[in-house]
């Protein structure tokens, strides 16, 4: 008998995942088991889960979306789960996703993966569906080519045991491109968007363009570090990936030239680390240890300053102005 699983990676978002989890529980057709997990939440995140007794809660510390999607995915392979419907916890899926989901499962191994629309207007679509931008616009059932793990998206068991895991060293960022790209383009396995299954997502807000701010830019780090995995597993050719890499670091430097508008050389500099750890493949970083660097440079900036000043200070007690000739003989 074919079970399915719903797996939603949460953290400090218990207002969301509430309204996640009730649309869960109100699917037409309802998964077998729910299960959370919970990335380290500080919120009422974890005192909620422990009150639903229709709920899995997986605890472990925050190790960020790729560990979590690791973490579930794993857990819900080794139960034995026929189907593991994935998503996000500010996400919520439509009261029939689930069955129009499943109503493609026949068609040979596939990834399937709901459409995912934003949750204010309920048409427009948070990430890029082929020339579409509203849901209004498409007249067929299935977008072959096209889907966004992890948001709606329903993988069987035979692709994990074929692909394997999503990969935690990511921690953040592009985890779901990664794998997406490993399942479609190393082996071969179709993936398709089921237009007739919706999942709410917020809109995508990130703009590479729009001005970043610097002392907060630890997601920035993740999407310069893991782009480099992304283009590797995509393309398939290590030099190709490499070259390919090189060209988004010199298009990003670019766009902090062109349009960024605050902290320009440190936002170049900024990216440096993350470059460096993606070619020598470190991939220790943590949100933590990001933002400590960032106030350890904000420090260190600071103390620079303070530095250059105290220096002009002691030139000008010590150190003749320009134009005066102590040892000049006076006339």
């Amino acid at each position: 008998m074919e079970k399915i699983i719903a797996v939603v990676v949460s953290y400090n978002r218990h207002t969301q995942l509430v309204q996640c989890i009730e649309a869960l529980r109100n699917q037409t057709r309802q998964p077998d088991e729910i299960l959370v997990v919970n990335n380290g939440s500080t919120d009422y995140t974890s005192v909620w889960l422990d009150k639903q007794s229709d709920v899995v809660q997986f605890y472990q510390e925050n190790v960020g979306s790729a560990g979590g999607y690791h973490a579930g995915i794993k857990w819900a392979y080794d139960k034995g789960y026929t189907w593991i419907w994935c998503m996000d916890d500010d996400s919520y899926p439509r009261y029939d996703a689930l069955e129009m989901l499943m109503t493609h499962k026949g068609e040979g191994l596939s990834l399937l993966n709901s459409a995912v629309l934003n949750k204010s207007d309920k048409k427009t679509f948070v990430w890029k569906m082929l020339s579409y931008k509203t849901i209004d616009e498409v007249s067929e059932n299935v977008i072959d080519g096209v889907c966004h793990p992890f948001n709606g998206a329903l993988i069987h068991q035979k692709i994990v045991a074929q692909v394997g895991l999503p990969k935690s060293n990511l921690f953040f960022w592009g985890e779901g491109s990664e794998y997406y790209y490993r399942i479609v383009n190393q082996h071969q396995i179709a993936a398709k968007t089921i237009t007739k299954s919706v999942q709410y997502h917020p809109a995508h807000t990130y703009e590479i363009r729009a001005d970043w701010n610097y002392a907060s830019s630890w997601k920035m780090y993740f999407y310069v570090r893991n782009r480099y995995q992304v283009l590797q597993t995509k393309m398939g050719n290590k030099m190709l990936s490499f070259i390919a890499y090189m060209c988004f670091m010199m298009a990003f430097c670019g766009v902090i030239l062109f349009y960024q508008k605050t902290d320009k050389l440190k936002k170049m500099a900024f990216a440096f680390s993350p470059m460096v750890h993606a070619l020598t493949q470190n991939y220790t970083a943590t949100a933590d240890s990001v933002i400590e660097g960032l106030k350890a440079s904000q420090k260190k900036t600071v103390m620079a300053v303070m530095a250059s000043k105290l220096r002009k200070k002691m030139l000008c007690i010590f150190v003749p102005s320009f134009g005066e000739n102590p040892g000049a003989a006076t006339i």
